[in-house]
This record gives C-alpha cells, sequence and structure tokens, in this order.
C-alpha cells in the first residue's frame, strides 16, 4: 500500500522526536511505501487532488542512552511525480500549525481526495472546525474554568475569580508558543493583554491556573477516538510550560480513570468529525487543549514504554 504525508520540508524534521517520522518508519517496516510532500506542492486538477509526490526511504531511529539515534543520512529521496493523492491509501496532513491562510488552502485541496479510495487523516474539514483551543470548550464537564475574550475588563474579572492566577494561550500558538502566565498583581497585566490579543482586535483563551501543572502536563494519543498512550511533560528551570519544544522533560505516566472519563467523553465528537489522530492535553483531571493538526509525543510513548505506536497507527488502515 502507499501512503503518503503532508509536512514540513524533512530537512527541518527531527527524526528521534518526530511523530510524522515514526509513522512513516511504521508504514515502511509493514512494507508499505512512504511518499512525502507540501502544501506548495499541492493542487486540483479536473477536479482531482493532485501533488508532486516524493518516495522516501527511511534509515530508522534506534534507541541509545534514553534517547532515540539517527544516522546523520536519515532519509534518502526520490524523483517527485504530479499524481491524483486518491493513489495513495491514507494521506497524513501533518503539516505543523499555525492554521494560516495557505493552510486552509491546503485543506480545501484535501476535501477533492475521493473518500472511497483514499483516507485523509484528520479530515480536512474537520481540521478547519477543530481550533486546537477552542475546540476543547465543548466538552464542559471536562476543561477548567476557561474563557475567550479579548476583552481587558473581562478577562481581569476571570483572573480574579481564578484566585488571582490563570494561563492566557492564543488561539493559533503551538508548543507553547506565547502562553503567559497572569497574576492580578503583576504591574504589566494590562499590557501582556494588550500585546496578547493585538490591542484588543484578537481574543484570546484564558484559562484557571491548574497547581498540578508542576507536576506535569500530560498528552494521551487517541488514535479512533481510543487512548493508545500517554506521556507527562514536566517543566524544568523556571520554566512554568510543560511543552517538549520549550524543555519539558518527558516521563513515563499511566493513564487514570478520571482520564479515561475524559476520552470517553471525547470519542464520539472526534469521530462524528474525522479526527482519527488526536492529542490531548491533561492537566490534574482537565482537559486543556485538543491537538488534531500534527499531534506529537509517539517517540516518547514508545521509548518510555517499549512499544511501536506508529504500527498500530499504519495496522488500523491497512487491511
Amino acid at each position: 500500500m502507499k501512503f503518503a504525508f503532508i509536512i514540513d520540508p524533512i530537512t527541518k524534521l527531527d527524526p528521534g522526536h518526530d511523530t510524522s517520522v515514526a509513522i512513516m518508519e511504521a508504514a515502511q517496516e509493514l512494507g508499505h511505501q512512504v511518499y512525502i510532500t507540501q502544501m506548495e506542492h499541492m493542487g486540483v486538477v479536473a477536479g482531482k487532488a493532485m501533488a508532486h509526490l516524493t518516495p522516501v526511504t527511511l534509515t530508522p531511529v534506534t534507541l541509545g542512552d534514553n534517547r532515540w539515534d539517527a544516522v546523520p543520512d536519515w532519509y534518502s529521496l526520490g524523483t517527485p511525480q504530479w499524481q491524483p493523492l486518491d493513489t495513495m491509501a491514507a494521506v497524513f496532513m501533518r503539516q505543523d500549525p499555525p492554521v494560516t491562510v495557505p493552510y486552509l488552502y491546503a485543506t480545501y485541496i484535501l476535501d477533492y481526495v475521493d473518500p472511497a479510495k483514499t483516507k485523509v487523516i484528520n479530515s480536512p474539514q474537520g481540521i478547519r472546525n477543530a481550533n486546537e483551543k477552542m475546540y476543547a470548550l465543548q466538552f464542559t464537564e471536562a476543561i477548567p474554568d476557561t474563557i475567550v475574550s479579548q476583552d481587558k475588563a473581562v478577562i481581569r474579572d476571570m483572573v480574579e475569580r481564578s484566585g488571582g492566577k490563570a494561563v492566557l494561550k492564543p488561539l493559533g500558538g503551538k508548543g507553547g508558543e506565547g502562553i503567559l502566565f497572569l497574576t492580578t498583581e503583576d504591574p504589566n497585566f494590562n499590557s501582556m493583554i494588550e500585546i496578547s490579543t493585538h490591542q484588543g482586535q484578537e481574543p484570546v483563551m484564558v484559562q484557571a491556573y491548574l497547581p498540578a501543572a508542576k507536576a506535569g502536563d500530560k498528552r494521551i494519543i487517541l488514535l479512533n477516538g481510543e487512548p493508545l498512550g500517554a506521556v507527562n511533560r514536566i517543566p524544568t528551570g523556571k520554566e512554568f510550560r510543560g511543552n517538549m519544544a520549550v524543555g519539558g522533560r518527558s516521563a513515563k505516566v499511566d493513564i487514570t480513570d478520571r482520564e479515561l472519563d475524559i476520552c470517553r467523553q471525547l470519542a464520539p465528537t472526534l469521530k462524528r468529525d474525522g479526527l482519527i489522530f488526536v492529542g490531548i492535553d491533561i492537566i490534574g483531571g482537565y482537559l486543556t487543549e485538543v491537538n488534531v493538526t500534527s499531534p506529537t509525543g509517539i517517540r516518547e510513548i514508545d521509548r518510555l514504554n517499549t512499544v511501536k505506536l506508529g504500527h498500530q497507527v499504519i495496522q488500523s488502515l491497512t487491511p
């Protein structure tokens, strides 16, 4: 079978960390052909979604001293060919956020993939509808006290209601970018809101600060609504964010009964929206985000638990 991956330039990927590489390796190890492309190499011709698809051969990472090791030339590329995306068994949309206008255009192109021939992961319409911050708001029993606003007075009232501490998140951020710790006593409070909201023109998410964040921000990977595994991301040094992109330390962790219940709450909605491969973030038993664009964590879960989640992802798509 053939699998295509829409990714950032492969030269920018970290094979020891990147989930896209882990899934591509799994497809290759299971005997399938792997192709890569980028958003700017896609289009629609005669009603068909097309792309310059480049075959790729990977040298899988090996487990070293508590890390994945890759050889310097860990991939080799074949000759790109302009062809319909529905010649693939599945197409993985794995471009990193933010969801920009070109990103949205790419999802419109993916709407022209024939669903009878090819599965797109995740659904282009599902990605468009599921802002990774806003999507969590519908699960009111699972989330902490959360608002979305650009109004300083509304935001201050919420922070005061939350004991004077809260976390501000840009709606289009990734990897912890732009997340701020707010306190009502901070003399820069108003300026931080003004900068984050672009002078009140753009809403932001504000969540009650969860002290449990010091013990870690848990990422749970879901496949078809079912949890595959989890990794705890623990803040290091003076950093309050646990995201691995900002230096968070990954640690082995179990999935609690409360977290399984949250997964069950989400599953029907994720399936309805075609969100097949998802990463949810949980702090202290509360859902904080639902990641649908290019959720990561497989490499860390595999290393800490001696599993191969990428194989499970590919096997779910094959007879």
